[in-house]
């Protein structure tokens, strides 16, 4: 019997929170399914983490067009790829919901966060567009709690409609961070200096900028460093700023994209998060699976993600440029050692308890049997 096909259709395929976490559970299902990736602007840096496990193809997406012209498009090559299942994820991606419904194939449709063009007020016409089609697909499945009451109650969705699936890791992948001197030393980052970490996709609403003018303002006698993981659009402004700074001069290391983190998370001292926007953040759960205190602000889950005794070093998110309370919270984590141990071992019993790997999986496929069912 011939496995059901999943056609996964994302806005781009980088690596990044869903396309990783797709990439994952692709793998970890093996040959339960067969997977074809879109990524509608043609990028699929995120292929390259398949390691064949899996029976995955990738698409080369259609022409860009306008919305009509790409409805259209898409429609055609659904029909001559024939998937069990259409999944396809944020709005980026909308024109695959769209094109499913015209040809009434299964559909599931995955929301997972906002981009700066959202992250302060939700545009109508978005929000009237999923009220109206969100209805007609087989489930929307969001992984934060915040994006499960927008879901119900800004975009109207029934109980039935939406299902919630937190991100899961496997905390055997992240070992207790110790420093790690050999990568220290390949860095250029001293054994004794106090390392603050940031890991994620250089945009926007990620704000990495209001990350480094937190760390340009951390109390000047502490030995810091910055250790900077990612890419993406706002890098030049980013290293632009770290070099026009006497404060960071000669302190941001910019290691650029990673495939696999877990040495650089245990060279860390401290993991912040800088953002404007965000729901359930891989790349947090990643740092709490390595034992390390958070400094964040309050966006997403954030907050009910960490460890409770954490709460005190979650800040509001005020004007877009504010980087004076993570400043002062990242400076009180630093002066404390012994703090940071507290928080980074409660940190990771949080992630052994409430987001494995084997939880998340064990949702999805539920959620992909439920979707192929006979209706």
């Amino acid at each position: 019997m011939t496995a059901p096909h999943l056609l996964h259709v994302f806005s781009t395929f980088v690596p990044a929170g869903p396309e990783t976490r797709t990439v994952n559970l692709i793998e970890a299902l093996g040959k339960e399914y067969r997977h074809t990736i879109l990524a509608i602007d043609g990028r699929t840096d995120a292929a390259k983490l398949f390691t064949g496990r899996a029976e995955v193809r990738v698409l080369e997406a259609p022409p860009r067009a306008g919305s009509f012209t790409t409805l259209r498009r898409l429609r055609a090559l659904f029909q001559a790829e024939k998937p069990d299942l259409t999944l396809s994820y944020n709005w980026g991606a909308f024109d695959a919901v769209f094109a499913a419904r015209t040809l009434k194939q299964p559909h599931v449709h995955h929301e997972d966060g906002f981009t700066s063009d959202e992250a302060v007020e939700f545009k109508k016409r978005r929000v009237w567009t999923r009220r109206l089609f969100l209805p007609t697909v087989a489930r929307v499945v969001v992984p934060s709690k915040k994006l499960e009451r927008i879901a119900r109650d800004l975009w109207k969705l029934d109980d039935a409609r939406v299902q919630y699936v937190p991100n899961g890791i496997r905390l055997d992948k992240f070992g207790v961070r110790d420093g790690r001197p050999k990568l220290r030393e390949r860095l250029g980052i001293p054994k004794d200096a106090l390392v603050a970490g940031y890991v994620g996709h250089l945009r926007p609403e990620k704000n990495p900028l209001r990350f480094l003018k937190a760390c340009a303002r951390v109390d000047r006698e502490l030995p810091l460093r910055v250790l900077v993981l990612g890419d993406g659009p706002e890098r030049a402004a980013c290293e632009a700023f770290a070099s026009a700074t006497p404060a960071l001069y000669d302190r941001v290391h910019f290691a650029g994209h990673v495939a696999d983190p877990a040495d650089h998370y245990r060279a860390m001292d401290a993991f912040v998060i800088s953002s404007d926007t965000e729901q359930m953040p891989v790349a947090l759960l990643e740092a709490m699976a390595s034992a390390l205190p958070v400094v964040s602000t309050d966006v997403g889950d954030v907050r009910s993600m960490l460890s409770p005794e954490q709460d005190a070093f979650v800040v509001p998110v005020e004007e877009r440029e504010s980087a004076w309370p993570l400043a002062e919270e990242l400076t009180a984590l630093l002066q404390d050692a012994a703090l940071r141990e507290r928080l980074g071992a409660a940190n990771r019993a949080r992630v052994k308890t409430e987001f494995s790997f084997e939880r998340m999986l064990a949702a999805y496929r539920d959620v992909y049997r439920a979707a192929l069912a006979p209706r």
